[in-house]
């Protein structure tokens, strides 16, 4: 099954420039960082990660924020694509893409409020 055409994606069908350039930070920025955060992690030395992932887990739940709110808002009645035009199709995308809000701020929680680790 088609994910753009089951979802009604719009951002994955004709990205805004937008989305665009959230996409080349997430390229430039966040993909570098997993790779020592990986490392951090798995070895246990993880002291020194608790600063860049502060910063790395902020600025990815708050590349969510215009996301969820095109998601919510927008009108694509009007597009070039289908996009969600009833209330359960734009919940159902905007699930798509929570975990990519909540799983960071569950990071900010750790690190912020976690102690040592």
């Amino acid at each position: 099954v088609d994910y753009c055409a089951q979802m009604k994606d719009p951002m994955m069908m004709e990205p805004p420039v937008w989305f665009q350039s959230l996409c080349v930070c997430e390229l430039l920025l966040q993909l570098p960082f997993f790779f020592p955060a990986a490392w951090a992690f798995l070895t246990e030395n993880n002291l020194w990660i608790r600063v860049p992932s502060i910063v790395y887990a902020a600025h990815v739940a708050t590349t969510l924020v215009p996301i969820l709110s095109y998601v919510y808002l927008n009108d694509f009645s009007k597009g070039k694509y289908p996009g969600p035009s009833t209330q359960s199709e734009r919940l159902a995308l905007m699930a798509i893409y929570s975990p990519y809000l909540i799983i960071p701020i569950l990071m900010l929680l750790r690190f912020v409020f976690g102690g040592e680790h």
